[in-house]
């Protein structure tokens, strides 16, 4: 018992395949593509452990094409072109391109991804990728566009038992361990919904349980919270860690940031979810104190995109740390949520005449547009109108922050009568 659970549970044919019927049922389109023996390069884009890499061993076994895998994790530019090359010499004595795999396409940096373009429009290989991030926003819009792409769904619950029955009626182990399972919640539940976390669960409480024992609940609650990861991308730790990074830049220690970053990033993390929860903490947390940390942090997500990791970890520390170090002002955040918050209260107010459009002669009629004052029409560019329904009286919904940078708003904002700033 050398695999684990998930590898000695892979299937090899479609008919063994659990899940997925919209695109492997009898009209499914990937049936079609097997049974026609021509496929095109495609994506599939599904979350974790719903058998986006098992699809595409199956469409290689069933197609009888030579199978090529990359994982985006540890490949880089050569890896992508030795590999290519090998597929090529493979494809000198048949008609048929073998298929390259590439897991966590969303991963590869620009320059990565380019690299498999020739191979892909030349049909050296038949590119099938996979994906848990939107391809129409991981993958270079030239590959995009030399691509299908396929959408996986959560495995439903009838899904996952049927895998953990299958699972005790196959494998060689389970079977000697003649278990029996009076309730599925509990693995269900710490799944998520990821069926190669559903084999780890099912493997860990078998190996943690008497022959013929009745697994409860209870019993896996036990067995798996004991055996924790110590990280875990897809669970409770995950959250902690990405947690403790953001209150970390919030209360301004860029020492617990990078503490906190180096973590995710030793435990796997993807680097891309790590600058997105950047880019949203300089606008909620930073905001208007400096608009600079925005630019900066969407800066640090396109330039880890573009060059991948190791080197996207010292872009990534320079911008926690600028993070971490600026001043910081919610008041962006606050001013959004209030103003919701008063237009789910009041709906359909209506809109000042002499701010509406009039495009017709009835609307100028009606009034619409009269009496409106042009700003550049008057000193310094300003004029003291009324712009906020007559309903709302003197409602203020952006309250400037107590920072240097939102002094000079403050200034301009009193200019209006019945301002209390």
């Amino acid at each position: 018992m050398s695999a684990p659970l998930a590898e000695r549970m892979r299937p090899l044919v479609l008919s063994d395949y659990i899940g997925q019927q919209h695109l492997v049922g009898k009209d499914g389109i990937l049936s079609r593509i097997i049974q026609s023996g021509s496929t095109p390069s495609f994506i599939l884009w599904g979350p974790p452990g719903v058998g986006k890499t098992t699809l595409a061993n199956i469409i290689a076994n069933e197609l009888k094409r030579p199978f090529y895998a990359l994982s985006a994790i540890n490949s880089g530019v050569k890896d992508i072109r030795e590999t290519i090359e090998k597929a090529s010499q493979s494809n000198l004595f048949q008609n048929k391109a073998p298929i390259l795999f590439i897991d966590e396409i969303h991963r590869f940096s620009k320059s990565q991804q380019d690299s498999l373009l020739g191979a892909v429009e030349k049909g050296v290989v038949t590119l099938i990728g996979a994906t848990t991030e939107n391809p129409s926003f991981e993958v270079i819009p030239a590959l995009l566009s030399r691509c299908q792409v396929y959408t996986l769904h959560h495995l439903s619950k009838d899904d996952l038992v049927q895998m953990v029955s299958r699972a005790i009626e196959k494998d060689e182990w389970l079977k000697s361990k003649a278990l029996k399972i009076a309730t599925y919640d509990a693995m269900l539940r710490l799944s998520g919904g990821d069926g190669r976390k559903l084999y780890n669960i099912l493997e860990l409480v078998a190996g943690n349980a008497d022959p013929g024992a009745t697994i409860t609940d209870e019993w896996v609650q036990t067995v798996v919270h004991q055996n924790l990861s110590v990280y875990d991308k897809e669970g409770e730790m995950h959250y902690d860690l990405i947690s403790a990074f953001i209150k970390s830049m919030r209360g301004s220690h860029p020492d617990a940031a990078i503490y906190y970053m180096a973590r995710m990033i030793d435990g796997g993390e993807d680097p891309l979810f790590i600058c997105r929860r950047m880019i949203i903490l300089a606008a909620e947390d930073i905001g208007l104190a400096n608009p600079n940390a925005l630019l900066m942090a969407n800066a640090c997500f396109t330039a880890v995109h573009n060059i991948g990791m190791p080197e996207g970890r010292i872009l990534m520390a320079q911008t926690a740390i600028y993070l971490s170090c600026s001043a910081k002002s919610n008041s962006a955040y606050m001013a959004i949520e209030k103003a919701l918050g008063e237009v789910k209260s009041r709906l359909n107010v209506p809109i000042p005449l002499h701010l509406r459009n009039a495009p017709t002669q009835l609307m100028k009629e009606l009034g619409y547009g009269k009496d409106y004052q042009y700003a550049h029409d008057f000193s310094g560019n300003f004029v003291d109108m009324n712009y906020l329904p007559e309903e709302l009286g003197n409602i203020s919904f952006y309250t400037p922050g107590d920072n240097p940078a939102e002094e000079k708003n403050k200034i301009l904002m009193s200019r209006f009568k019945g301002n209390k700033l």
